[in-house]
């Protein structure tokens, strides 16, 4: 069952993390490679989820549900004015109580990561776990898709040209990685976005996560 998230493209703003290839030409030069594509993962302490049978409790003995989201991937259309961007997931999901058929119904999010910090975009989904009578274990596919504008993640020409222009040895410049500019890093940083996704949690949960 996939559950499908559609980001407006107000909101996105735009999905564009670096993914940079360093290449050496036939002149000697090196060459940089950036995609417009988003970055994609799984936010950290969100990657899976612990129900316990009791409020308020989190000893081993009350859990009642332990879910993990995995292979999380990226499909991304960048040919266009706009970036589509599809992120798909598996959630796995182990029970204590296996005596009768269940459904369980998780929330999950995707956010749009803008520079590393800033959070410009984020939606909440849900999956439903089913669990056959006798069986511990389910499992469900999960999918959230964005649209956004190819301009936000395109990075100024200067810019451009200073990370992909040609340096060979014995330039004055040859050694010195441009990253090292704060307006070209500052620039990068303004262009590069991450799609994440994780488990919507509580703030019980999150604390859980944090220090078990």
């Amino acid at each position: 069952m996939k559950a499908p998230i559609l980001v407006p493209v107000a909101l996105a703003l735009a999905l564009g993390g670096c993914a940079r290839t360093g290449e050496i030409d036939a002149s000697g030069g090196i060459t940089a490679v950036r995609s417009a594509c988003p970055v994609v993962g799984v936010a950290a302490g969100t990657g899976d989820i612990t129900l316990f049978k009791t409020p308020g409790a989190t000893d081993e003995k009350s859990i009642d549900v332990v879910a993990n989201m995995t292979n999380v991937r990226g499909n991304c259309a960048d040919a266009g004015a706009d970036i589509v961007t599809t992120v798909g997931f598996t959630v796995e999901a182990r029970r204590t109580d296996t005596a009768a058929a269940r459904d369980l119904i998780l929330p999950y999010y995707v956010a749009i990561v803008r520079g590393g910090t800033n959070v410009v975009a984020k939606r909440v989904g849900r999956v439903n776990v089913h669990f056959d009578a006798g069986q511990a274990r389910g499992q469900v596919a999960g999918e959230a898709s964005t649209t956004i504008s190819r301009a936000a993640a395109t990075l100024p020409d200067d810019v451009r040209e200073k990370l992909t222009r040609r340096r060979k040895a014995g330039d004055e410049d040859a050694a010195v990685d441009p990253l090292t500019q704060p307006e070209v890093r500052q620039a990068v940083a303004s262009a590069s976005f991450e799609a994440l996704v994780g488990f919507q949690l509580t703030d019980a949960q999150l604390r859980y996560n944090a220090t078990r």
